[in-house]
C-alpha cells in the first residue's frame, strides 16, 4: 500500500475549498501548473478521478468529496500532533475581537490553524460589529489583538488591505429603486451603517431603516429577500447579491486594520503574524493601503 503525502493532501484540500487552480495557487504560493501536477500524483496514487475540470473552475466528483474530509481530518490530526511538538513552549490566553464579517469568512482558516499549531495557547474570541469600540479595547488592555475594517486613511493600528464598500440588493428584487430607500444593517455603531446614511443624507435621498441585525448572515438574509438595501465590502459579494451601480451615492472605502497590544505575549504574536502574512488578505490587495 502506497502512503498519501501530506503536501499533496494539503493542496487536494485547498483546492476542495476554492474550487479554483489559481486560487488554490494563490493560496499556497506556487504555480497553478504545479498545483495540477500535484492533483494528477495525488489521482495516480488513490487511482481514482479527483476534480472534473471546467472552464470555470473545477468541481470534486463522488470520490473527490470522499476525499475532502477525510483529508480535512487527516491534516487537522497532522498539525495538531506536529503543533504539539515544535510549538508547546507557545502558552497563554490570546484575547481576540473581531467583526462579524471576518469570523465567519476569511478567518475562519486562519484560526483553525492558530488552534491546531499552537495547541497550549488559549485563544478566546469576541465578534462585534463597532470597529472603534475594539479598537479601544485593545488600547484599555482589555483584548490582546483585534482585526477589524476602519475608516480608509484614518489612524492607528496596521493597515493590511483595502476594499470598497458598495451597495448591494437581491436579484430578485429591485429594492434600490423603492422610496424611502429600505436599508438592511446592522446596528449602531456599525462602520458600515454610518456610511450608508452620511452618504444618502448628504445627498438629500430618503431612506428608512428596515432591518437590523448585529450578524451579517442576519443582515444578507434580509437583502436576499428584499426587505432592503444593504452595504459590504465589494470583495466578500456572495451569491444571489448583486451590486447598485447606478442611482445610489458613492460609498467610502475601508481598511482591514489589525491593532496587537503594546505588551503582546507570544501567541498573541504569533496570530498576528498569522493574519498579517496570510494570502486571505493578500490575494485582494488592491492599492497600497498607506
Amino acid at each position: 500500500m502506497r502512503d498519501l503525502p501530506i503536501t499533496l493532501l494539503r493542496t487536494f484540500a485547498v483546492v476542495a475549498e476554492t474550487l479554483n487552480l489559481t486560487a488554490a495557487a494563490g493560496r499556497l504560493h506556487r504555480a497553478p501548473s504545479t498545483i495540477s501536477m500535484q492533483l494528477s500524483r495525488l489521482e495516480g496514487l488513490v487511482a481514482a478521478e479527483l476534480l472534473e475540470r471546467g472552464q470555470y473552475g473545477v468541481r470534486l466528483t463522488p470520490a473527490g468529496e470522499q476525499l475532502r474530509t477525510h483529508a480535512h481530518q487527516l491534516l487537522n490530526l497532522h498539525d495538531r500532533i506536529l503543533g504539539s511538538f515544535q510549538n508547546a513552549e507557545v502558552v497563554g490566553k490570546v484575547r481576540f475581537g473581531t467583526h462579524d464579517q471576518y469570523a465567519t469568512r476569511s478567518l475562519t482558516p486562519l484560526l483553525e490553524a492558530f488552534v491546531l499549531n499552537y495547541p497550549e495557547a488559549r485563544l478566546e474570541v469576541l465578534c462585534d460589529h463597532r470597529p472603534h469600540y475594539l479598537a479601544a479595547l485593545v488600547q484599555e488592555g482589555k483584548l490582546d489583538i483585534a482585526l477589524v475594517e476602519m475608516p480608509a486613511l484614518s489612524d492607528g493600528g496596521l493597515r493590511l488591505c483595502r476594499d470598497e464598500l458598495v451597495w448591494v440588493c437581491s436579484e430578485a428584487h429591485a429594492t434600490h429603486r423603492r422610496e424611502p430607500l429600505p436599508l438592511a444593517v446592522f446596528v449602531e455603531g456599525c462602520y458600515h451603517r454610518e456610511s450608508a446614511c452620511q452618504a444618502l443624507e448628504h445627498t438629500d435621498t430618503a431612506y428608512r431603516i428596515a432591518f437590523t441585525s448585529q450578524s451579517r448572515a442576519g443582515v444578507l438574509a434580509a437583502v436576499r429577500a428584499g426587505i432592503g438595501v444593504g452595504v459590504i465590502p465589494r470583495q466578500t459579494l456572495e451569491p444571489g447579491l448583486v451590486v447598485v451601480e447606478e442611482g445610489l451615492p458613492p460609498l467610502p472605502r475601508a481598511d482591514t486594520t489589525l491593532f496587537v497590544a503594546e505588551r503582546a505575549n507570544e501567541a498573541t504574536a504569533r496570530l498576528a503574524k498569522t493574519i498579517e502574512e496570510s494570502p486571505q488578505f493578500q490575494r485582494y490587495r488592491g492599492e497600497p493601503a498607506g
